[in-house]
């Protein structure tokens, strides 16, 4: 494993307060040895060559863990022997408890009940702790800072953090070393927009497409209006539960809005459709919001080119309702 920097967690922003390209570059080199090279795959659909990112196959199962090693990296001593506490419906909670583990440092994950199995099981094989919540009356970012406030903690949000955007946009620096021609657009599942905001830092020369499930389409809805929308309260839910989020923040919005990123959103159908693609046609096992992308592009929501990438970002599936939707 590579020898890991602790530093301050201070981030020297760049234009309008957000983080940069340059420092998702220091990112890079800050987890070098703590995430591995995911696969970029060839694809043809609808009769165009495009580009397939891998990130189910990142170690825990999606690119979470490229934000939150490089969150975790930077903590000094005291906080690292205080710990940390993140909340997550899984995959956050799988990269966070890896990275925890891996550093020495403990830590607490706040979980919804409803949270999969898979998520659930490979977060406490890590080692972290876990504190159930509801999903409806309860408030996980209160739970969360309360819990932290009451051990000296540091919370560790899954998008609403500058370290933890930029180190999702690693993976946008690897796919261009990866990639045999110029990156011209990105398509990108999106929940609260850290891995979509990382990726424009990274490939500022590529359009940028975030993907949601309808309903919870708020960062289409908000990058549509000029200013940040929440989900309707009376959302029905979603098979993504991975992109279930209500309300994206001010550092992803920025990013996106800035760089010019629009939305499109995609059907329970849509995403079903992609998981049973990516099983029987790629031979993946993809979550349905890391399939999210994927349906967009399967379904003509997005304009597929040369030069276009795929996102595909989480694997973690409860192995009997895979195998129910792909049957």
């Amino acid at each position: 494993m590579a020898h890991v920097r602790t530093a301050s967690a201070k981030l020297l922003m760049g234009k309008d307060n957000l983080p940069t390209r340059e420092q998702v570059v220091e990112a890079g080199e800050r987890i070098r040895g703590l995430v591995v090279e995911t696969p970029l795959r060839p694809l043809r659909l609808g009769g165009h060559a495009v580009w397939l990112k891998c990130e189910s196959l990142q170690t825990g199962g999606s690119f979470k863990l490229r934000g939150a090693s490089n969150r975790l990296a930077l903590l000094n001593e005291a906080e690292r022997r205080a710990g940390v506490v993140a909340f997550s419906s899984g995959n956050h909670a799988q990269g966070v408890a890896i990275a925890a583990r891996r550093l020495g440092i403990p830590a607490t994950i706040v979980m919804p009940a409803d949270a999969p199995a898979p998520k659930v099981a490979g977060t406490r094989e890590q080692g972290a702790d876990i504190v159930f919540y509801d999903r409806v009356s309860e408030d996980r970012v209160a739970i969360s800072h309360a819990l932290a406030a009451e051990r000296g903690a540091v919370v560790v949000p899954s998008f609403d953090d500058p370290h933890i955007i930029v180190g999702q946009g690693t993976a946008g620096l690897e796919l261009l070393s990866q990639c045999p021609e110029p990156v011209r657009r990105i398509i990108v599942c999106c929940g609260g927009g850290g891995l979509a905001a990382g990726l424009a830092l990274a490939v500022p020369e590529a359009e940028i497409v975030v993907v949601e499930p309808e309903g919870w389409d708020d960062m289409r809805r908000s990058l549509e209006l000029g200013h940040i929308v929440p989900v309707p309260a009376d959302a029905r839910p979603t098979a993504c539960d991975a992109l279930q989020t209500p309300l994206v923040s001010p550092l992803t919005f920025g990013v996106l809005q800035a760089r010019g990123a629009t939305g499109v959103s995609v059907s329970e159908d849509d995403v079903r459709a992609a998981v049973r693609f990516a099983w029987h046609e790629l031979g993946l096992v993809v979550e349905p919001g890391g399939a999210a992308a994927l349906a967009a592009a399967l379904a003509g929501k997005v304009t597929l080119e040369a030069g276009t990438v795929v996102m595909v970002t989480g694997g973690n599936m409860d192995p009997a309702t895979h195998a129910a939707w792909v049957a």
